[in-house]
Order: C-alpha cells, then structure tokens, then sequence
C-alpha cells in the first residue's frame, strides 16, 4: 500500500475511500467492485485512490485486513470461557455483517482452499496461545488449537451472511436472537469443555 495522507483533508478523503470501498467490496466482490463507483461515492479521483491504495486489490487488502484485525481487537479471545467468545463474535456479525462478506469474497476469489491470508500464523498466534493455555489448564478440551478455535468461529457463524440456512439481521426481534445466543453459548460449552 502507498503512503497514506498526512493532512486532515487527506486523511478524510482515504476514511471516506475506506468506508465507501467496504460497502462496495462486500456487495460486489472483488471482480465485481468499481473503482468508479467508489471515486464517486467518495467524492475523489481515481489518481487519490491509487496514491493511497496503489491499485483496486491493494484497496481491498487494506480494507480485507483491517477487517481481521478490527475483529480481534473488538472481540478478543477467552480461551478460558469459548462459549462467550462464540457469543460476542455473533454479535459483531449482526453489527458489521458486511465484514463476513468480505471474507467470504477472498474465499471465493482468492483462496478457495487452506488458509484464508497468507500470515495466518501472525494472526492466529496469540488465540492459539490462549487456547493451548486453557487447554493446559485442564478448561478446555484437548486437541488441535488451531481445529478448536475454527470449529467455535464455524459454529459462532451458524447465522451469518455466509450461512447456507439462514442469515440473521439486527433488525430481527431480540427474543430471536437471545434465543440463538443461548443454544451458541451451551453448544460452543458442550463442544469444548474439558471433560
């Protein structure tokens, strides 16, 4: 990625280029985003974009891995209490369904099979970390950390835009989704509890 902005116009012009870029990328995929669509709902050129991003793959890499960093600092593992963890990343999926999409973009356009980044280590180091620690600690059960943090994520989508069954919505009534939130958090218990 090039340099980003150091003036405050600059730096409001490459937030409004993000946030505009995301709702296109999460509609159209990455073949199918504009970038003119994006220069004019972001009220720039193409020239800015490129300055900032170098290229409409360089745009969505920004916006595909702060997408992933942006989850892991708004919804942090605990290991010691999967369940819960399950729990909150539903929750930011109702909130920011448009960051599921993006994944499941680069899943059908970049990666179809293995690791969804390239970095996957740097990314999942500190969960499985946390996930060895619990298990150690005799709280969670054994086996593969890196298999039991997917199956907890799998399991935490089970309602997302990526579901084959049915994608819920924040605009549903809560009792649906207490109603969810409770069989997640007492399968995900189930699923990884030692013992």
């Amino acid at each position: 990625m090039a340099d980003q902005p150091l003036t405050s116009r600059g730096a409001a012009t490459y937030r409004r280029i993000l946030d505009v870029a995301t709702q296109e990328f999460a509609e159209h995929g990455i073949a199918g985003a504009r970038v003119e669509r994006i220069v004019a709902a972001a009220r720039t050129n193409k020239a800015q974009l490129y300055a900032y991003f170098g290229s409409k793959e360089g745009l969505f890499d920004a916006i595909f891995l702060g997408s992933l960093d942006r989850i892991v600092d708004v919804v942090p593992i605990d290991a010691t209490d999967l369940a819960d963890w399950a729990v909150r990343l539903y929750d930011e999926y109702l909130r920011r369904p448009d960051l599921i999409r993006l994944a499941t973009w680069a899943r059908l356009e970049r990666r179809p099979a293995g690791h969804l980044v390239e970095e996957h280590e740097l990314r999942h180091d500190g969960k499985l970390r946390a996930i060895a620690d619990a298990q150690a600690a005799g709280l969670v059960r054994q086996g593969d950390p890196f298999d039991l943090m997917a199956l907890v994520i799998a399991m935490s989508m089970a309602w997302s835009p990526v579901s084959n069954v049915y994608a819920a919505t924040a605009e549903e009534p809560e009792e649906a989704h207490e109603r969810r939130r409770a069989l997640l958090r007492e399968s995900v218990h189930r699923a990884t509890t030692a013992g």
